[in-house]
């Protein structure tokens, strides 16, 4: 199960990247879709962040559990 957190951390990851691409290539064009796909970024990099700390926590203490 520890497997499918790892892969669905780096899928917040790829969301921010694709958003980031997006706002590079609307700025100019579209200012506010722009703001919404930054809004996106952030949230998604924050997801990510927070699943990674969340997951190691989980397996930090399954493993102090199990000894």
């Amino acid at each position: 199960m520890s497997k499918f957190f790892k892969y669905t951390e780096y899928i917040y990851l790829i969301i921010g990247f694709l958003s980031l691409n997006v706002i590079y290539s609307n700025w100019s064009i579209d200012r506010q879709r722009a703001y919404l796909f930054i809004f996106f970024a952030v949230i998604s990099f924050g997801m990510f962040l927070f699943r990674r700390n969340y997951r190691l926590k989980f397996e930090k203490y399954k493993q102090d559990n199990t000894k």
